[in-house]
């Protein structure tokens, strides 16, 4: 080893004032009281190991900030203690257990490195005024209120108070008492930096009574409660003997007037005989049970509740047909198929009473009717109708119900909505099904399957009720905007019946037949003071509104009666007449544009046509080529399966390269871009292939798509156009975007018949096999004109 290296310096020996340190995090080791300490830090354990092999004293100070591990000396409190190891263990884990005796106070000089524990340089620290007449003095007042204070502390030894009479010297008993007073480190820390013995029997005996006024404050308010819990079972064992002597003279009382009464109601309920020997039992039970239990008043709202469902079979009903039909017709225009379904059931219900009931779901886009059909249901079959909203419901409670062990249990919604309407035989519309989710509290789906089946429903069972219930008998109409997201049992258990939207013609009928009159009393106007026209109506539903149902058609027409009833209010007029001309000062420009023959005048733009939970749209595939190293790049939000149809799509194209009269060995040196506007909006599905294929053939052909037709369907890499879904919802949307010819799949030909017969003679059907009879469609002979040519057209 090089001469000038200083030698580092035995572990085993410690000049003279350096000791080994212990950082507390928690804990003020007081002099002359011993005191256990649990060590884990690896330092401190060789600290106290080195100390307690050695017979060495070590040294006790408090850390500043308990979760630091590793303190610097300026983490440390400045006074500390010296103490001796009396008796020390290792234990399973690692962490050492010592008792230690505190001898000293100590200054803290500074730490001293070289050691594989923390060592110190310390100062002993002597104590000042050891005894004097006023020291005396607080000393026999500290020993009278510690003792006082250790009993009224519960669990405290007796000899700790024999301890505390028998230490004479002033500075120790302060030393005693402090350690044993409850109090924050931080607080015993500035005790023992206390040197001066009057000073820290002061502060101790302040403490000390602080302590004292407050155990004898809880032992006061304790004392009391007792004797107010005695009072109080006191008061509970007479009661309870007035109750028996008024039983005796036969005054029952208030009390007795309500069991009469809630017994009364359970025999008028007409339950079933099990459900009726369970509540009654549960009614002698309250009986017994004092007013003040704590289970009275949920039993009573309980009963209360088993009263009041509709347990009575309910009476047979008297179908009319015919009225039934009359009733469907006059409340709505249109959806044959549904009305239909509902009179096919009528019919069975008037054969079979009973029958079973079905579940039916009525899915279509909003505005179509839903939820006003299931009403027209009820009426129809003159049942009570009741709605229950699942729209955001994520808890299997909700429909299902709490037990009863719950505070602020109640039934699930089912069982709410069957007593609401009073009858077991109701129209239940269970509105909005596909937009429940699955939470933290159960999946409501689960617990649906067991109300929309059938065969089970007979027996369905509420946790709150905790009794079977027949649901056989209510008719069940769900209603959804897709049913795509509903689980495969729940599905499985509904018919569905699907509601498409509304042609122009069908929206003007049911404008005419039910919104103008609709909003014309919301407005408070007469028939005379307001007038449509036919033309009006006809602009409002083609230039103001582009939607499946006619939801925004009558927002619309209410702005105008709106509008019509500011006049009348204001200027007294007598008739106001709206046409179509009017309406850009009342509703402002048209919000429906009509750009197909714009935007699909160039090469590489095609008309698709797309299905969404709202009803049929119209989307534009555009495409573009660029000079790059073959990639394909995809934008508008598109979908993993909407991005797969255009790989699918430059496939085909590349394998028909030859027919179109196009280099094949040209797609490496282009890069070829599909953007489908409205990026904002996610896409997806499969039936966009067919329009992308055309959308790239007609650009790499430089030949324009003909812009009066549409088109949708799946392709395949053989060529095939493969059915698609939706196809009344997207010939809807072609007709009112404009268009003359739509392009099918020819596997799709079997769904027209849902199409209205309007709809069929407005538009022309072309039917696709494969892309080569959709390129032969939907492009056109000629060149594609030159941009410029376009724009100034």
């Amino acid at each position: 080893m090089p001469e000038d290296t200083p030698t580092p310096p035995a572990a085993d020996t410690l000049p003279e004032g350096v000791v080994a340190l212990l950082p507390m995090r928690n804990l003020v080791l007081f002099p002359h009281v011993l005191t256990p300490v649990a060590l884990g830090r690896p330092k401190s354990v060789a600290a106290l190991e080195h100390a307690a092999a050695r017979q060495l004293s070590l040294g006790l100070v408090l850390q500043k900030d308990p979760h630091d591990d590793d303190p610097s000396v300026a983490g440390l409190c400045r006074i500390g203690t010296l103490a001796t190891v009396v008796q020390h263990r290792r234990t399973d884990d690692g962490q050492v257990h010592a008792v230690c005796q505190g001898l000293q106070r100590m200054r803290l000089v500074e730490l001293v490195e070289g050691y594989p524990f923390v060592a110190a340089r310390v100062q002993p620290l002597d104590e000042v005024d050891g005894r004097s007449t006023r020291s005396e003095a607080l000393a026999l007042q500290l020993r009278e209120r510690g003792v006082e204070i250790l009993s009224l502390m519960p669990g405290v030894p007796a000899e700790l108070a024999q301890v505390l009479q028998g230490t004479r010297s002033p500075s120790q008993l302060a030393d005693l008492a402090a350690s044993l007073i409850d109090a924050e480190p931080a607080e015993k820390q500035l005790l023992l930096e206390m040197l001066s013995t009057e000073e820290r029997l002061a502060k101790v005996l302040e403490i000390v009574s602080h302590r004292l006024e407050v155990l004898r404050l809880s032992q006061e308010i304790g004392a009391r409660t007792r004797e107010q819990l005695d009072d109080r079972q006191r008061r509970v064992l007479l009661q309870e003997q007035l109750r028996a002597i008024k039983k005796e003279l036969g005054e029952n009382g208030e009390e007795a007037a309500e069991i009469a009464g809630l017994a009364h109601a359970v025999g008028a309920a007409r339950m079933p005989p099990e459900v009726e020997a369970h509540v009654r039992k549960e009614l002698q039970r309250l009986q017994r049970m004092h007013d003040a239990a704590g289970e009275a008043s949920p039993l009573r709202t309980w009963i209360d509740w088993m009263t009041e469902l509709p347990w009575a079979e309910p009476a047979p009903l008297s179908i009319d047909l015919a009225a039934a039909r009359q009733t469907l017709e006059a409340d709505h225009f249109g959806l044959p198929r549904a009305k239909q379904r509902i009179v096919e059931y009528l019919a069975v219900k008037k054969l079979n009473p009973q029958g079973r009931a079905p579940v039916l779901c009525f899915v279509g886009p909003p505005g179509v009717g839903k939820t006003s059909l299931g009403q027209s249901v009820a009426r129809a079959i003159g049942r009570p109708f009741v709605r229950v909203s699942l729209g955001g419901v994520h808890d299997e409670a909700e429909l299902r119900g709490h037990r009863r062990t719950y505070v602020g249990a109640m039934p699930g919604n089912i069982l709410q909505g069957l007593r609401k309407a009073g009858a077991r035989d109701a129209v239940m519309m269970l509105d909005e099904i596909d937009k429940m989710s699955a939470g933290l509290h159960g999946d409501p789906y689960a617990a649906l399957l067991e109300v929309l089946d059938p065969e089970q429903n007979a027996t369905f069972r509420d946790n709150y009720a905790s009794v079977p219930f027949d649901l056989s008998r209510v008719l069940f109409i769900a209603t959804a905007n897709v049913v795509d997201t509903l689980p495969a049992p729940v599905r499985d258990r509904m018919e569905v019946i699907e509601l498409h939207g509304y042609t122009l013609e069908e929206k003007l009928q049911i404008a005419q037949r039910y919104l103008l009159g609709r909003q014309r009393q919301a407005c408070g106007l007469g028939a005379e003071q307001c007038v449509l026209t036919d033309a009006a109506l006809h602009a409002i539903a083609a230039d103001y509104t582009r939607e499946a149902g006619v939801r925004q058609l009558e927002r619309e027409i209410g702005r105008v009666m709106r509008a019509a009833a500011l006049r009348v209010a204001e200027a007294g007029a007598t008739t106001v007449r709206v046409d179509a001309g009017d309406l850009q000062a009342l509703l402002g420009p048209p919000t429906v544009e009509h750009d197909v023959a714009l935007r699909s005048s160039l090469a590489g733009v095609a008309t698709g046509l797309a299905w969404t939970p709202a009803g049929g749209d119209i989307l534009f595939i555009e495409a573009t080529r660029v000079a790059g190293s073959g990639r394909l790049i995809l934008t508008g939000q598109l979908g993993d399966v909407m991005k797969e149809s255009a790989q699918a799509a430059l496939t085909l194209l590349k394998s028909h390269a030859g027919a179109l009269g196009v280099a094949a060995d040209g797609f490496d040196k282009l890069d070829v871009h599909v953007h489908v506007p409205a990026g904002a909006i996610p896409k997806d599905g499969p039936s966009a292939g067919v329009a992308m294929f055309v959308a790239l053939a007609s650009l790499f052909s430089d030949r324009p798509v003909r812009h009066d037709r549409a088109m949708t369907g799946e392709i395949s890499l053989r060529g095939l156009v493969l059915p698609v879904g939706g196809i009344k919802d997207k010939v809807l949307a072609a007709q009112r975007a404009g268009l003359q010819a739509v392009l099918l799949p020819a596997r799709n030909r079997k769904d027209l018949h849902d199409v209205p017969e309007s709809t069929q003679r407005a538009l022309r059907f072309i039917w696709l096999d494969t892309v080569d009879d959709a390129l032969a469609a939907a492009l056109a002979d000629a060149v594609r004109p030159p941009v410029a040519a376009l724009q100034a057209a």
